[in-house]
C-alpha cells in the first residue's frame, strides 16, 4: 500500500491524501472522487506525466489539460531574485528581463504573468519545458517585434514581417494596448500606398484570364503608369480616363478600345493595332506610335478628335480615314504616313513633318500648317483640300 498526496492541477493548496494499493486506474478514480472531476492525467512536481504507479509522493491531477505549475512551485524552482526570464515561443527561445515584460504595459498578459505579489503571480504563468523556459504557443516571427517594442518602445520589423493582421493580432492577444494605434496607422498608410500603386503586367494578365471573352473588361480610371503591356490582346477594353503614362504597349492589339481622355503621354505603342480605337481628347504627348495601324478593312474609323499628339512620333503609320479633327499635332512626326481620307479639319499641324505622306482626299479645312514640312508628298496638296 502506498501513500500519495494529490493536488489539483495548477495548485498546491488543499492537498488530498490517498492510499493506493495496485493500479493507476485506482488512483485516477480516487483522485476524481476527491476533487469532484473526471481525472484523466497525473503529473509529477516537475511536470512529467506518469502512466504507472511510481515512487512519487506528490502528484497533480488533470482532467485532460497539460501540466500547469503552481505559483509557489515556480517560485521555489527559481532563484529568489531571478531577474531574467526565458520564453519558448513556438519553439524559439527569447531571453529578456522581467522588468521588460512588466514595466511598459503593466496591464498586459505578459505583465500579469510575471508581476509578483505576496502570494505569487497575478496570473499563473504557462507550463515550462524541460529547460525551464515558459511555453507560449504563438508565432515567434510576430512575437519578436512585440518584445522589441517592450524593450525600447520602437517597432522594428524584418523585411518578411507584415504588420497587417499578424503583429497587430499579437499585440491584441497579449494586450499591448499602447502599440495598437501605431500599428493601425501603419497598416492604413500601407493600404493607401498599395491602392495608389500602378497595376502590373501580371495584374492585367490575371484580369484577362479571369474575364470571359463575352464580358466587358473595364480598366476605367485605373493607374497603369509604366506597366509593360507589350504584345497583349487588349481589344474592346475600356481604358477611359486611365493613366497609361510611360506605358509600353509595343505590338499590342488595342483595336476598338475606349481610350477616351486617357493619359498616354510618352507611352510606347510602336507597331500597335489601333483599329476603330476611341481616343477622344486623349493625351498622347511625346508618345511613340511609329508604324501603328489604324485602318479597319471593315470601314470602322478610329476617332482621335481633339487628341493631344504634340511631339508624338507616328512615322510610317497607316492612318487612313482617322478622325483627327481639331487635334494637336504640333511638332509631331508624320513622315511617310498613310492619311488618305483622314479628317484633319482644324488640326494644329504647326512644325509637323508630313514629308512623304499620302494625304489624298484628306480634309485639312482650317488646319494650321504653319512651318509644316510637306516635301516628297505622294499626292499633291491641292487648295481644294484645305478649304473644303
Amino acid at each position: 500500500m502506498k501513500r500519495v498526496v494529490l493536488f489539483r492541477n495548477g495548485s498546491n493548496i488543499d492537498g488530498k491524501v490517498v492510499l493506493v494499493t495496485h493500479s493507476l486506474e485506482e488512483l485516477l478514480t480516487a483522485a476524481g472522487n476527491k476533487f469532484n472531476l473526471t481525472a484523466k492525467r497525473l503529473f509529477t512536481e516537475k511536470g512529467g506525466e506518469i502512466d504507472d504507479i511510481k515512487d512519487d509522493d506528490i502528484l497533480y491531477v488533470s482532467s485532460g489539460e497539460y501540466f500547469i505549475a503552481p505559483n509557489s512551485l515556480i517560485r521555489r524552482m527559481e532563484p529568489k531574485n531571478l531577474h531574467w526570464v526565458t520564453l519558448n515561443v513556438g519553439g524559439k527561445y527569447f531571453t529578456t528581463s522581467r522588468s521588460t515584460l512588466v514595466s511598459k504595459e503593466p496591464n498586459s498578459m505578459l505583465a500579469r504573468m510575471f508581476a509578483e505579489r505576496d502570494n505569487g503571480y497575478f496570473m499563473s504563468p504557462s507550463n515550462v519545458d524541460s529547460q525551464g523556459a515558459f511555453l507560449i504557443d504563438r508565432s515567434p516571427t510576430y512575437f519578436e517585434p512585440i518584445l522589441n517594442y517592450l524593450r525600447n518602445g520602437q517597432l522594428i520589423f524584418d523585411n518578411n514581417v507584415n504588420p497587417e493582421g499578424s503583429v497587430l493580432e499579437e499585440a491584441r492577444f497579449f494586450g499591448i494596448d499602447s502599440v495598437i494605434p501605431q500599428l493601425e496607422s501603419m497598416i492604413a498608410a500601407s493600404q493607401q500606398t498599395r491602392d495608389n500603386l500602378p497595376l502590373t503586367r501580371r495584374d492585367v494578365i490575371n484580369a484577362l484570364i479571369n474575364t470571359p471573352y463575352t464580358a466587358e473588361l473595364r480598366f476605367q480610371g485605373v493607374n497603369l503608369a509604366g506597366s509593360d503591356l507589350s504584345r497583349l490582346d487588349l481589344r474592346y477594353i475600356n481604358f477611359k480616363y486611365a493613366c497609361l503614362h510611360g506605358c509600353r504597349m509595343v505590338g499590342a492589339n488595342l483595336s476598338w478600345c475606349s481610350l477616351e481622355r486617357a493619359d498616354l503621354s510618352h507611352a510606347v505603342l510602336e507597331g500597335a493595332q489601333l483599329l476603330g480605337v476611341k481616343m477622344l481628347c486623349a493625351n498622347l504627348e511625346g508618345a511613340n506610335l511609329r508604324a501603328c495601324n489604324f485602318e479597319d478593312p471593315a470601314g470602322t474609323r478610329a476617332n482621335m478628335e481633339s487628341v493631344n499628339l504634340k511631339g508624338a512620333n507616328l512615322e510610317s503609320s497607316n492612318m487612313a480615314g482617322v478622325n483627327l479633327r481639331v487635334a494637336t499635332l504640333k511638332g509631331a512626326n508624320l513622315q511617310n504616313c498613310d492619311l488618305r481620307a483622314a479628317v484633319l479639319a482644324g488640326a494644329d499641324l504647326q512644325n509637323c513633318d508630313l514629308s512623304g505622306s499620302d494625304l489624298q482626299e484628306a480634309n485639312l479645312r482650317g488646319a494650321n500648317l504653319k512651318d509644316a514640312a510637306l516635301e516628297l508628298m505622294l499626292t499633291p496638296l491641292h487648295m481644294s483640300q484645305t478649304v473644303r
